[in-house]
C-alpha cells in the first residue's frame, strides 16, 4: 500500500503543477480551484492513500457503491461529493451518506433532498447539474428549466445552492469543451443576478479537458484517472 500511496502522492502533485500553469494563464491563484477526486470503481484502502496524500474532496457516483466503502472511511475528514445521477428513491441514502450532491436535475429529485436533509437533521449543500450537449445518454436540466429549479431550490430550508455543474462532450481537442464550459459560467453569473445571491462554485473539468476549465473560470474539478490511475473495468 505504501507503493500506492506514493504514486498518487506523485500524481497529485503534477496536478497541482498543471493547476498552477493553467490558472496563471487565466490571471488566476491555483488555490481557487479545488480538485474532486473522483474514486468509483477505486478500493477504500486507495481514497485512504489519497486522503494521505492531500486531498480532501471526494467524488463518487452510485450511493450504492460509497455505501459499501462508507464504513472503513468514516474516520476522515473529507467532504464526500455525490457526482453521478441520482434516482429519487435513493434520496434518503444519499442524504444521509453525502456531504453534498452535485447533480440535482429536477424540482422533484430536490424536493425528496430537501425532506431526506430534514429527516436527518443536517443541512445538504447542492449544485445544480445543467444538461449543455445534445447527448441524450448525460444527465442534467436543460437551460431552459434551469431557472425554474433554481427558483424552488432557493425556497427549501433544507437545500443550499452553491453554484453549478455540467460534463460536457469527450473531444480529443480538449479545446473542443471550451463553449460549453464558458456557457455554464454565462448560467451561472445569470443565475447569481437573479437569485441576488453568490453562486461560489463552477464543477466543471475532468481528467482530459480541466485546464481548458480553469481557464474559463472553474473552481472545482472532477479528477478520477490522473490522480488514481486507469480504472478497473466493472463486470
Amino acid at each position: 500500500m505504501a507503493g500506492v500511496t506514493s504514486q498518487i502522492g506523485e500524481n497529485f502533485e503534477r496536478m497541482r503543477e498543471r493547476i498552477a500553469r493553467s490558472a496563471s494563464r487565466a490571471g488566476r491563484e491555483a488555490n481557487e480551484i479545488t480538485i474532486v477526486a473522483v474514486s468509483k470503481t477505486f478500493s477504500a484502502a486507495a481514497i485512504r492513500s489519497a486522503f494521505q496524500a492531500g486531498l480532501r474532496h471526494f467524488g463518487e457516483n452510485r450511493v450504492q457503491e460509497w455505501e459499501s466503502k462508507e464504513p472503513e472511511l468514516r474516520d476522515l475528514a473529507a467532504t464526500w461529493h455525490l457526482v453521478g445521477h441520482l434516482q429519487s428513491n435513493k434520496s434518503r441514502r444519499a442524504a444521509l451518506l453525502f456531504s453534498r450532491v452535485d447533480s440535482v436535475d429536477s424540482v422533484a429529485l430536490a424536493q425528496k433532498l430537501d425532506l431526506a436533509a430534514a429527516e436527518e437533521q443536517k443541512k445538504l449543500t447542492v449544485l445544480i447539474e445543467v444538461h449543455l450537449s445534445e447527448e441524450s445518454a448525460k444527465s442534467g436540466v436543460a437551460e431552459s428549466e434551469l431557472p425554474a429549479l433554481s427558483e424552488a431550490l432557493a425556497g427549501m430550508t433544507r437545500l443550499e445552492l452553491l453554484g453549478l455543474m455540467t460534463v460536457p462532450p469527450y473531444f480529443d481537442d480538449p479545446d473542443r469543451a471550451r463553449p460549453y464550459f464558458k456557457k455554464l459560467r454565462q448560467l451561472r453569473d445569470e443565475l447569481s443576478r437573479a437569485l441576488g445571491k453568490p453562486l461560489p462554485i463552477l464543477s466543471m473539468g475532468m481528467s482530459h479537458d480541466f485546464e481548458i476549465a480553469i481557464e474559463e473560470g472553474a473552481t472545482e474539478i472532477r479528477i478520477g484517472t490522473a490522480i488514481f490511475g486507469e480504472r478497473v473495468k466493472q463486470p
